[in-house]
């Protein structure tokens, strides 16, 4: 019996395999993840209605699962109306998570475009579509080493 938060076995078996520098998307309901997945990814879907399952759940249940070293937001092109709000509010939600797991990592935007390069390149190992409804919620993973 798993003594972790992740009882997902497709994600569980990918993780298994996943090694240091991998990348896992935990995409948004608008993220387009079946025609994004770099050549080595897999698609788990679990978008059952609006809202559930939520970014931040599939967040929190990694986290307890494997070690992580970075985490990125696709960030918000300067001409998009959304970008003279500042931070999404899905921002510090992720920040509150990476807190609360005691995790000295900061959240980094990286650019729309090279976040889709990125998700496209041989290191992504996984895409978890959600049904999260809010906006920029996409984060992207990068899997840090094992501490014995």
């Amino acid at each position: 019996m798993l003594k972790h938060q992740l009882i997902h076995p497709k994600i569980n078996e990918v993780l298994g395999k996943a090694g240091h520098h991998a990348k896992i998307l935990i995409a948004d309901g608008n993220y387009p993840a079946s025609t994004t997945l770099g050549p080595n990814a897999e698609l788990v879907s679990l978008n059952l209605s609006p809202g559930l399952v939520n970014c931040t759940q599939v967040f929190e249940a990694i986290l307890s699962a494997i070690p992580i070293e970075a985490a990125n937001t696709m960030g918000i092109p300067a001409d998009d109306p959304y970008a003279q709000q500042g931070d999404p509010p899905i921002w510090n939600a992720y920040r509150q998570i990476l807190s609360d797991a005691n995790l000295n990592i900061e959240l980094t935007p990286i650019g729309k475009w090279e976040f889709y390069d990125t998700v496209a390149s041989r290191d992504h190992i996984l895409t978890i579509q959600t049904a999260e409804q809010a906006l920029w919620a996409n984060l992207l993973l990068s899997v840090g080493v094992r501490e014995s």
